[in-house]
Formats: structure tokens, sequence, C-alpha cells
């Protein structure tokens, strides 16, 4: 027992987990109006818990980064842990992040998409969807994704999407001059080849000819009118708009009670899917 209890521990301090249910929360040390909180529950699926998170502050020189992020596992696991591992510091690690940011981040994507393909790895077929967002010294936020994991901020009390859901109908003529196809049976959604949710993700090797691993990215300015980001995987998004989710968590000022009321309100309303859920508060 008191193993466990260490293990737990070391995992809330670091902020990320894959357990279930997880939760936890902490606050920009710059920027003391600044506070995020998150929350993770396991899917009614018989397979072991898929999403992973990144959700803390760190310094790196003299800037003050909050590192925010939703890893939503398929085929297991593996490929969204190493993604909690070595996505951002693959980003930090881009010699023009600070001058050519766009671009540094949608290599750093790449490079990491390349190393999950890497045989020596071994991860196997499994891929994972990704929402990132890089918070800079609290005044300009850095969203990037693939797959159907989701950013949204709001504007007094306003909700705004920043990331874009890579659906399969929407990319549909790509994924087709790629030599793939996109499945429209009865009662399911449209998938890749008929098996893959997602137009865009990382890793799935046995798809990857006709995947795309190019983020979206958006760059927002954080100013007085921003209350809230809300990032969290589909599990929450199947069964909430946007403006729902912000109306729901719009007058709970603390950021880990936030996401937890969401991921609970995701499972009243029957999501059967792994939910992860952070939210970032501007006080």
């Amino acid at each position: 027992m008191a193993g466990r209890e260490i293990l737990h521990k070391m995992k809330e301090k670091a902020c990320f987990s894959a357990s279930s249910p997880d939760t936890g929360k902490g606050k920009s040390k710059v920027s003391k109006h600044i506070t995020h909180g998150f929350h993770l529950v396991k899917g009614k699926s018989n397979h072991a818990m898929e999403d992973y998170l990144v959700s803390e502050f760190k310094r790196q020189d003299d800037n003050e980064l909050g590192l925010f992020a939703i890893f939503d596992g398929h085929l297991g696991h593996d490929v969204a842990s190493y993604l909690q591992k070595h996505l951002f510091s693959n980003i930090l690690k881009e010699p023009d992040f600070w001058t050519d940011t766009e671009s540094a981040i949608k290599r750093a994507y790449r490079t990491t998409d390349n190393n999950i393909l890497e045989p020596s790895l071994h991860l196997g077929n499994g891929g994972s969807t990704a929402v990132t967002a890089i918070l800079i010294n609290g005044q300009k936020l850095l969203v990037a994704n693939l797959g159907d994991s989701r950013a949204v901020i709001s504007k007094k009390g306003e909700a705004e999407q920043l990331s874009v859901d890579h659906e399969p109908s929407k990319e549909k003529k790509i994924i087709e001059s790629k030599g793939g196809f996109v499945s429209n049976l009865p009662g399911d959604v449209p998938r890749v080849d008929g098996q893959l949710a997602v137009a865009r993700a990382f890793g799935d090797k046995s798809l990857k000819i006709h995947l795309s691993s190019e983020p979206d990215v958006a760059i927002e300015g954080i100013d007085d009118g921003i209350d809230l980001i809300i990032l969290a995987s589909d599990g929450l998004w199947k069964v909430m708009s946007n403006q729902e989710a912000v109306d729901s968590i719009k007058n709970i000022k603390d950021a880990q009670a936030a996401a937890k009321h969401l991921t609970e309100e995701a499972l009243s309303r029957k999501s059967k899917d792994d939910i992860s859920c952070i939210v970032v508060r501007f006080h």
C-alpha cells in the first residue's frame, strides 16, 4: 500500500497521469491570477485507460511556460504514453521555437511521429490524437492538434474553438488522393480505411500512408476578456457542445473542481469513452 501511495503522489506532483480516476491542480508562479486543474476518468470499455495528459507550469530560461495537453490513445496506450513524455520536450528543443513558432511546432510534431514509427521503439500499430497548448508568460497561447481532442477558450463567456476536429469526411479527398478510402456505413461514423475515426493522428503504422501528422496551429493573445481554457478528449465533446461546456463551469472558480465537474457532466450524459479534461482559469 505504501509503495502505491508514494507512486500516486509522485504522479500527482508531476501533474500528469494515466490512472483512473485522477485529479490535480496548480498555479502560475509569475501570474498569480492563473490556475489550472485536471481530472480523468476511465470509460466503460473493456480496455485499459488510454488517455494521458500533461498539466504543469515550468520555467524555461527567463520565461514561464504553461504546458497543457490531452493525448487520447487508440489500439493501446503506448503511443499516448510516449507523447506524454516526449512531445513538449521536442517542441521546446526546436531552435526557432521563439522566432518561428508555428513552423517549429509543426516540425516537432512530424519529428515525434517519425520517432514513434521507428521500429526500434516497438510501439506497435496503435496511435493517438493530441491537443497541446503552451501558455507563454500568461500572455500568449499556442494551440496545436491532431484528431478530435479539442481546445476551447471562453471570451467573456462566449466559447471559441481553437483546435480543428480532423474528421475523415472533411478530409476525404486528401485521403483518397493517397490511395485510401473513407467508409460511411449506416449506424457508424466515417472511418479511414474502415478503421480509424479521425483523419490525422500520431502513430497508426498500418494506416500511416493514408493519414496525416500535420497539426493545425492557432496562436491567441491573452487579454482581460479571456476567462478560461478547456482542453478535453472526445469523451467530453461527443456529449457536450463548446458553449455548454463553458456555461457549465463559468461560475466554478476552482479549476480542478471545474475539470471534475465537466467529466461528471459528460458521464451523466452517458459518455462511454475515456474522459480527460484540463481547465485553465484566468481570475
